[in-house]
């Protein structure tokens, strides 16, 4: 997911892909920093053109099963993807618009977790509300068959609005 930067805030850091070094300074800084994010690959609950997300530092002990968090992938990228498997030292994640798995990385490789994401018109939404958390249970427990259908709709009706 590519990132663009901006200038910082008070409550959050805003950080691009061509400053990815300074993740791990900002996460050292503050305890929350925004990116904008590219890339479908955590459809449909984020990736639409023009969103945000926030994300904050996380203790090396804070259960992340089940999460968005952001990964240092390679040296110079990162990924934010759904935490799908712990197993010892190792995580497993994948992007809820994909249908296939990340190769394992380390926990270490964890930067911090997906807190909200920012819609372009500004609206904020909580990945941790209830609400939130249901919807992501519901489209994560459909059957591959029923998630591709989903997705191709989803990706056909995003690429119309742009055309406009």
């Amino acid at each position: 997911m590519a990132m663009q930067q901006q200038c910082p805030t008070k409550h959050f850091l805003e950080m691009s892909n061509c400053n990815v070094d300074r993740f791990e300074e900002a996460i050292n800084v503050g305890e929350r920093f925004q990116l904008e994010i590219s890339g479908r690959s955590m459809l449909p609950f984020m990736g639409y053109d023009g969103d945000k997300i926030i994300v904050r530092r996380i203790s090396h002990d804070e259960d992340i099963n089940g999460r968005i968090v952001l990964c240092r992938v390679t040296e110079r990228k990162y990924v934010a993807h759904r935490v799908i498997r712990i197993e010892g030292d190792m995580i497993t994640m994948r992007g809820d618009g994909r249908l296939t798995y990340d190769k394992p990385i380390p926990r270490t490789c964890v930067v911090g977790i997906v807190e909200s994401v920012v819609r372009k018109d500004g609206r904020v939404k909580s990945c941790a509300t209830h609400t939130w958390r249901i919807c992501e249970h519901l489209w994560l427990c459909q059957p591959t068959f029923i998630r591709r259908c989903s997705l191709g709709i989803i990706r056909r009706f995003i690429d119309l609005k742009e055309k406009k």
